[in-house]
């Protein structure tokens, strides 16, 4: 496993912060200027009376913008950021109209649509106001992986796939990523199931803030079980974790001692200038930029 340190990247939450586009553009800018590596939005679809993570009720008035529209948005505003959901529900997009919707995003940010996280949803109402049925966003979820690989490649005779829930010949789908391997996909989620689905077919692995050390690390062997039965090289695989603005030094190297390559931070609260301040300080106790 790897000892180097990690990078940081930020997550901004449209919820906690609203739709301002002002702030948004501050506080990217900021990230963009004090050295951070990449900036991550989440996503819902839809919310609803009831809807829980974990023992927590969501307000059905959450503002969550659509993760794409926001990088899109945060692209044309910063330089050299990388781009990142924090998680794109994948099992509630289509994956054909995704594909050109996310090459598109990184042929207009010069390549910057590197930080593609995806998961599976753990909402059955929000699964259901979009028609997927909740017990197959797994297998829809692994179907969709390899839809926009496929896609992505170039190929003379298009693409063509045949599965449970897409089907299609001789596809063609423009603009590709500007990387010939096409972008990489992170797989969220801490439950066995994301990271071997991560282990398989991930390029990272993103797993949530509500598992204990222990938990964690086992999954993370998971992961790199999974990827070494597959024939896959788990060196190859990032592992990417939440941190905070308040971590220390020694933290980070704990991290990084258990193969940790990125680590996100949120975005503070307070009026902008204080965001931004606050986001100066942290890259300054780190070295960043």
């Amino acid at each position: 496993m790897t000892s180097e340190m990690p990078t940081f990247a930020l997550s901004y939450t449209t919820p906690f912060f609203g739709p301002d586009p002002d702030r948004l553009v501050a506080v990217a800018k900021q990230a963009d200027a004090r050295g951070f590596e990449g900036f991550y939005v989440p996503e819902h679809v839809a919310l609803y009376p009831g809807a829980r993570i974990g023992a927590w009720e969501m307000p059905t008035d959450l503002q969550y913008l659509d993760p794409l529209d926001v990088l899109t948005f945060v692209a044309a505003h910063t330089e050299r950021l990388l781009l990142g959901t924090s998680v794109l529900l994948l099992p509630y997009h289509h994956p054909v109209t995704l594909a050109k919707r996310l090459a598109g995003i990184d042929t207009l940010s010069h390549g910057r649509m590197r930080l593609l996280a995806v998961g599976v949803g753990g909402l059955p109402g929000e699964a259901a106001a979009v028609g997927v049925d909740y017990t197959t966003r797994g297998r829809r979820a692994d179907e969709a992986i390899e839809v926009l690989r496929r896609l992505w490649a170039e190929d003379e005779n298009g693409a063509t796939f045949h599965g449970e829930f897409f089907n299609f010949d001789n596809i063609f789908s423009y603009p590709k990523p500007l990387a010939e391997s096409g972008l990489p996909i992170h797989v969220g989620g801490s439950s066995p199931a994301a990271a071997r689905r991560a282990g398989r077919a991930g390029d990272g692995w993103l797993p949530g803030g509500m598992l204990k050390d222990d938990e964690r690390q086992a999954l993370w062997e998971l992961v790199r079980s999974t990827a070494r039965e597959a024939g896959r090289d788990p060196e190859a695989i990032s592992y990417t974790r939440m941190g905070s603005l308040e971590m220390t030094a020694e933290g980070v190297e704990k991290m990084a001692a258990q193969g940790v390559t990125r680590i996100i931070v949120a975005a503070p609260a307070g009026e902008p200038e204080e965001q931004c301040a606050e986001l100066a300080e942290f890259a300054s106790r780190f070295g960043l930029g």
